[in-house]
């Protein structure tokens, strides 16, 4: 799997650099956001510090998610919601705080890349699905709200798409995080409750996804039931 790790401290790339490369990953290291947009089309992966040198790590992200729909895990020491919720808005897949476990890292990478490479568990057809004012083009990735783009990330999507296409009956945050993250824990549970906060902002529609307390999400009675149009 082909990483590109953009880190300014040569003492965290210098480290973690030979412990990705002995867990079978081949890195590739810019100390800074210049030369990233070019590079991001020959990686599987992109490692993206906040803190650069030359332009701020949220940003860049923003223009990564401009040009391709490479993965991108955010790792950064900051480590406040307010700063993951704005990783995710600007595009990031996924948010790890420094300092963290580097084979925690490494599963997080496969993570991404398995979900990247497999094919949803039950497909749903290639449709327009509208609950209100909100469609939910499943074959192209595109949301709109009375009739204007929202821009999502590819796990914004995937979690608005699980609970639309339910069409009112409930999903279990156990198959959200099976469907979306590939698998289940404390970190991708706090993920999760983080993209429907910011689903929630960017659509606008806060009781668009209702939190069954306990069970999971569905849409809120006043979308439902969903229509495929």
């Amino acid at each position: 799997m082909r990483v590109l790790l953009v880190e300014d401290d040569d003492r965290v790339a210098g480290a973690l650099t030979p412990a990705l490369t002995r867990r079978g990953l081949t890195i590739k290291r810019l100390a800074s956001g210049a030369g990233v947009l070019e590079l991001v089309h020959e990686v599987d992966v992109v490692l993206l510090d906040l803190g650069l040198p030359d332009i701020d790590g949220m940003v860049l992200c923003r223009r990564i998610r401009a040009v391709s729909d490479v993965a991108v895990i955010v790792v950064s020491a900051r480590g406040e919601v307010d700063d993951r919720i704005q990783g995710l808005r600007s595009g990031a897949d996924d948010y790890l705080v420094k300092p963290y476990d580097v084979d925690e890292l490494v599963a997080r990478v496969e993570a991404v890349r398995r979900r990247r490479g497999e094919r949803p568990a039950a497909p749903e057809p290639a449709g327009v699905i509208r609950a209100g004012d909100v469609s939910v083009d499943i074959g192209r990735h595109e949301v709109q709200v009375d009739g204007q783009p929202v821009s999502l990330s590819r796990k914004e999507f995937q979690v608005l798409a699980l609970v639309v296409t339910a069409r009112g009956a409930v999903c279990a945050r156990d198959h959200v995080l099976n469907e979306v993250w590939g698998h289940r824990g404390p970190a991708e549970s706090r993920s999760l409750d983080v993209h429907v906060a910011t689903l929630r902002t960017k659509l606008g529609r806060p009781a668009l996804i209702e939190t069954v307390r306990g069970v999971g999400y569905r849409l809120g009675g006043a979308y439902g039931p969903a229509e495929e149009g």
